[in-house]
């Protein structure tokens, strides 16, 4: 076999074997979407193509487009259990940061008007001094006060209506900055996704488990309840969540999601991944973070985790499973022998 693959004719042969793949030499389909995705991979190696997700995408829906209106429709409504309307979601989330920044451009033009106003306000007090200097009589002092009492007044009006306008301006940017934060789906302190996108992934996941019956797991990860009680600086305990969240994104796949759940409470979803795989994967992730010690000062702090495992059951809601997670992380705080522990809901 070594001498085989030495040889330059070899890898060609054997592409050429791969070539004479037909659907029907393959394992039996069970789905139309089974049978049209063979289809897709045969024209990808007969087209001498390397089937990599981005060339079957394109493939995907070259193909796709030749097919009858009830086969697209098909399997366009099984596809749709994957969609997450993200083009969608980034529009809209497109035209709400043009409308905060619309906002703010106003702000920044009426802060500058109200600043020429007052310039203007103070080359009129001065002019208005000068007058006064040079003015022969009382009575024309008087004059010279009146004068300035009005310009003052017009000013104060024009400044309230400006002032007021800014008020509104603000309230409403506020507004929009507070949908921005609640349409992120990324926590830039952890630089993982947040809670927010973590629930909508656990339920789209639920759905595709439903439809399509493979198995995918989640694991929710802490410090240790030992760990934090040798911390006594809020900044070392941030550093170290920090260090977690950095160590859970160095041991995912790209298929994985890790979100920032909480309270320094992370999770990984894991799809197609059964809770046999997902407690090696938590036994291979305790380790990693076990090899890593911190120095405070002279202390050295060896850091542990708590983690919690589930089989993502669809029978369950989403809060439900977390839940029952969570409970499954805090148990393991007082597990001496496991490293992790699973949730039994």
């Amino acid at each position: 076999m070594a001498e085989e693959q030495k040889n330059p004719h070899y890898a060609a042969s054997r592409l050429q074997d791969a070539k004479q793949i037909h659907v029907g030499s393959l394992s039996d389909p069970t789905s139309d979407l089974e049978i049209f995705a063979k289809e897709v991979l045969n024209s990808l190696i007969t087209d001498n193509l390397p089937p990599t997700p981005n060339n079957f995408a394109l493939y995907f829906d070259r193909i796709l487009e030749d097919k009858s209106d009830s086969l697209r429709r098909q399997i366009g409504s099984i596809l749709e259990l994957e969609d997450s309307n993200e083009d969608e979601q980034n529009l809209e989330l497109e035209k709400t940061l043009k409308q905060g920044f619309s906002s703010i451009k106003s702000i920044l033009q009426l802060s500058s008007t109200l600043y020429k106003n007052m310039t203007l306000m103070e080359k009129i007090l001065d002019k208005r001094k000068e007058e006064i200097k040079k003015t022969p009589s009382l009575a024309a002092a008087n004059d010279v006060l009146t004068s300035l009492g009005g310009d003052i007044e017009k000013l104060g009006t024009i400044l309230k209506r400006q002032v007021s306008h800014m008020k509104d301006l603000y309230s409403e940017t506020a507004i929009i900055v507070r949908q921005v934060e609640n349409e992120t789906i990324f926590d830039d302190q952890f630089g993982v996704y947040n809670k927010r996108y973590l629930i909508s992934k656990l339920t789209q996941e639920s759905h595709l488990i439903v439809e399509f019956r493979h198995k995918s797991s989640l694991i929710l990860v802490s410090l240790s309840n030992t760990t934090i009680s040798q911390i006594t600086s809020d900044k070392a305990k941030q550093l170290m969540v920090r260090t977690v969240a950095r160590l859970l994104l160095k041991t995912s796949r790209r298929s994985d999601t890790v979100a920032h759940y909480g309270d320094g409470i992370f999770a990984m979803m894991l799809k197609h991944t059964d809770i046999e795989s997902a407690k090696r994967a938590a036994q291979r992730l305790y380790e990693l973070v076990s090899s890593t010690n911190f120095f405070l000062g002279e202390q050295e702090i060896a850091l542990r985790i708590a983690i919690g495992v589930a089989e993502i059951n669809p029978a369950h809601s989403v809060e439900q499973m977390l839940a029952c997670t969570l409970d499954a992380m805090e148990a393991s705080n007082s597990e001496s022998k496991n490293h992790y522990v699973i949730c039994n809901a």
